[in-house]
């Protein structure tokens, strides 16, 4: 699992990750829930070649669903990963 592409899932383009990314040069990514901050840190500067400044991250505990018949079934759990790059750094998303 120290392979880049097997930590960092996708990148998150929600309303309010692009507002981070505008104005405090932030970046959201769903990420390996196994790994740490240095391993994402590592990732993201070896994947798009910035420096990263900080790496915030947060679990999220899947939701409970049902279907039909079936008693309950789970979503999967999950890690999110918020990258501050450093001044004059950016990601080109488009």
């Amino acid at each position: 699992m120290n392979q880049p592409y097997e930590l960092i899932s996708n990148i998150v383009l929600t309303e309010k990750a692009t507002l981070l990314s505008d104005n405090l040069n932030q970046y959201v990514f769903r990420v390996s829930p196994r790994a740490n901050k240095i391993q994402i840190k590592h990732a993201v500067e070896k994947l798009f070649g910035k420096k990263v400044a900080r790496v915030n991250t947060a679990n999220y505990a899947g939701k409970k669903r049902r279907e039909r018949r079936a008693d309950a079934g789970r979503t999967a759990h999950w890690k999110k990963a918020i990258i501050t790059l450093k001044e004059g750094e950016k990601i080109d998303l488009a």
